[in-house]
């Protein structure tokens, strides 16, 4: 039955935390039952099933369970079949979903060299919109988990066509994620490159992509500053933060702390 199959899942995580923490009693427990079935999961019949597994594999890597060895041999494989121009349409959009949750988790060799082709063919997936939405809407995420050199060599380029896609939602999507884009590149992509393409959805048809590039001028703006003279930088959740100079806080180390922090993507920023 479905009902049992998901409520197994849901057992996982605090089964494999109990292994782990009982490691030396259960060496190999986890990697020989438990993985398999998770891995398993990702392919049932049953969609709340594969639900039920998506967010325990979620946990798995969020408590740096799962091996690399695993992730390579077992999961990526899995995500690379189920996200194939072949596959079936929803089993596509979820797993190019997880692909885009998984990356924060994962080293970057591991994104850049397994997942890394495979979202840059699916930014560009003709059949899907939903698949192209999610690419968008995740896409600073994928650029800070790969870094800068494959940022301006692989996904600026298919950043560029996510801007100008037909859907007004995939433009509007880019123009939440832009701040958190440009803070991965180099100043000169910034200038040269992003700028012109920020203006072009700031002047877009559609008021709610011109809403959403709002929004994101001054996070967007922030990126042209020096860091070590400004004191901005990005926040593991993504947001965009001021740290105090050392001088105002030995000046009056009795005050509050006076930090500011911009949502990057916020519909209320």
């Amino acid at each position: 039955e479905p009902t049992v199959r998901t409520e197994l899942m849901e057992q996982i995580p605090p089964i494999a935390i109990f292994l782990q923490e009982s490691r030396p009693k259960f060496p190999t427990a986890f990697f020989e039952y438990l993985m398999p079935i998770v891995v398993r999961y990702l392919t049932d019949v049953n969609n709340q099933v594969r639900k039920a597994g998506q967010e325990a594999l979620l946990i798995l890597l969020e408590q740096d369970l799962v091996a690399q060895s695993d992730i390579e041999n077992k999961v990526c494989p899995i995500l690379l079949d189920l996200s194939a121009p072949d596959s079936d349409d929803e089993y596509k959009v979820e797993a190019v979903n997880i692909i885009c949750k998984m990356a924060s988790m994962l080293s970057r060799t591991t994104v850049e060299h397994m997942l890394l082709p495979r979202f840059c063919e699916l930014c560009s997936d003709g059949k899907l919109f939903q698949v192209r939405k999610i690419c968008a809407a995740n896409f600073g995420d994928i650029c800070n988990a790969v870094g800068q050199e494959a940022t301006e060599r692989l996904l600026i380029p298919k950043f560029f066509e996510l801007c100008s896609d037909s859907v007004w939602g995939m433009r509007k999507a880019c123009a939440e994620c832009f701040m958190a884009v440009s803070y991965t590149t180099s100043p000169e992509v910034r200038r040269s490159k992003l700028s012109p393409l920020f203006i072009s959805l700031i002047s877009d048809t559609c008021r709610w992509v011109r809403q959403a590039a709002f929004q994101s001028l001054g996070p967007f703006i922030s990126t042209f500053a020096n860091p070590s003279s400004a004191g901005l930088y990005i926040r593991e959740d993504g947001t965009l933060s001021i740290r105090p100079s050392a001088q105002d806080v030995n000046s009056n180390s009795c005050q509050p702390s006076s930090n500011i922090t911009v949502m990057s993507s916020s519909a209320n920023a």
